[in-house]
């Protein structure tokens, strides 16, 4: 099965910072039609593909599969009276990454801006060896304050340009995190169209995760779901200098399966179930353990009431949080089948503790 890189350059190049997400929301809503037997939105702006399950309704639980569609961005916090504009960070950035970087600013029209600092020529040695502070940088549109404030304001969204490229067998770009996930579960949905599954499917594109999983927060107390699947990158730390114990995960080598990260435990019934369809259906895997970060699972896992039966499905991700994030096709591939997968075999499972 190749993958649809059309549609994940599409997926990843709109713009949707945390709490800004209606661009990506609108093609989200486009893509899903015809696939899901119900369609919803909430008051946040999280968007619901139900799938209904084909058991009786008495016994028929509910299933929930968390994929955000924000991205990592900034928000305009001030102009000055050079056109200069200051800038709050929406989700977590290292400085450095910064650097040299172009951004887009979503005002009464796009506006393309450059993030700046201090030249390093005019630099003294002890600011040279200074690490780099988010609030050493700020956005220089070419244009005058005039013409700025015409187009910008305060609490105007951000977003960072790069061009999503595919290189060897791995896709590249700005914001795999997440629409990585956001592809997958339209995928999953694609492939679960004309098939029976077992339970009643939530699959939820949530809003504002990258902020502190808050979308998945709102729609899992409104689902209450009896399981739960968070979709989502991790990291790759497959790289020159990384001992075998930091890698988390590697490119190449199949999905992940999420068994803990800083957030969430993974329920161990969740976790066999997982690694035992992979294995059954000939799926390559990897087990995640990442002792810093969280996903969508967090939310999904403990807000509803009891708790759900949890786990997640992690994609390998390079340079994450940076705008050349790097993704494996195969790994993206395998995270569709296992999803597939899980989804349609959750009956089969003995959940006793």
């Amino acid at each position: 099965m190749a993958i649809n890189t059309k549609l994940l350059k599409e997926i990843c190049t709109v713009p949707g910072a945390p709490g800004f997400e209606k661009q990506i929301r609108e093609l989200v809503i486009k893509e899903l039609k015809g696939l899901t037997d119900e369609l919803e939105l909430d008051n946040m702006g999280n968007v619901y593909a139900i799938k209904r399950g084909s058991m009786p309704i008495a016994e028929r639980k509910k299933v929930m599969i968390g994929a955000h569609m924000d991205e990592i961005g900034f928000i305009v916090t001030h102009i000055d009276d050079k056109g200069f504009i200051r800038f709050h960070t929406l989700g977590g950035f290292d400085p450095k990454t910064l650097t040299a970087q172009r951004v887009i600013i979503h005002g009464k029209k796009d506006v393309i801006g450059v993030m700046a600092s201090k030249p390093i020529h005019v630099m003294s040695p002890a600011e040279r060896e200074k690490v780099a502070k988010l609030s050493d940088y700020f956005i220089d549109t070419g244009l005058d304050a005039k013409e700025v404030k015409k187009l910008v304001t305060i609490g105007d969204p951000i977003t960072r340009e790069r061009e999503f490229i595919e290189m060897g067998n791995c896709v590249n770009g700005k914001s795999l995190d997440n629409r990585l996930a956001v592809f997958i579960l339209i995928e999953t949905l694609k492939k679960l169209k004309g098939k029976k599954v077992p339970y009643d499917i939530y699959g939820v594109f949530t809003v504002q995760e990258e902020v502190g999983i808050r979308g998945a927060n709102v729609s899992a107390l409104r689902i209450n779901p009896d399981f739960g699947f968070g979709l989502d990158t991790t990291i790759a730390f497959d790289l020159p200098g990384a001992a075998a114990h930091e890698m988390i995960t590697k490119l190449g080598e199949g999905t992940a399966i999420k068994i803990m990260d800083a957030s969430t435990i993974c329920d161990y019934r969740m976790v066999e179930f997982m690694k035992n369809t992979a294995d059954k259906h000939k799926i390559k895997w990897q087990p995640e353990i990442l002792t810093a970060g969280g996903t969508d699972t967090a939310g999904i896992q403990r807000m509803t009431e009891g708790g759900s039966i949890a786990g997640a499905v992690s994609i390998p991700t390079r340079h994450l949080h940076q705008v050349i994030e790097m993704a494996h096709k195969e790994d993206i591939k395998g995270s569709i089948e296992l999803l597939v997968a899980c989804v349609t075999e959750l009956d089969k499972h003995d959940w006793r503790f």
